[in-house]
């Protein structure tokens, strides 16, 4: 039997290919995952405290720049709205796989 096509063998038109070829290659010194979300959120955490220690020397007198304190007020908002961002999706993605059919 002939394969004109090369379906038989794994070719590129539309075979099952070796499972190697089906992701790339990942970096052995990469951070996993689960390392960058960790550190993310901690700075996340530095942040929001770095704003609240802000805003607790201005009420205090100790700190007279308002714009300071604003910045970093927006800075931690901004950063924690993004990782809600991040979270969000991650739990639609894993409700997408939950409800995937095997």
């Amino acid at each position: 039997m002939t394969d004109p096509l090369g379906l038989i063998g794994g070719g590129q038109l539309g075979g099952v290919g070796r499972p190697d070829m089906a992701r790339p290659a990942a970096d052995p010194n990469a951070p996993s995952f689960k390392d960058l979300l960790l550190k993310n959120i901690d700075e996340v955490n530095k942040l929001q405290q770095d704003a609240a220690a802000a805003i607790e020397d201005l009420a205090s007198g100790k700190r007279n720049d308002l714009e300071g304190v604003m910045l970093a007020q927006s800075k931690a908002d901004l950063a924690f709205k993004m990782l809600q961002g991040v979270r969000n999706q991650m739990m639609r993605a894993y409700e997408d796989i939950q409800q995937m059919r095997v």
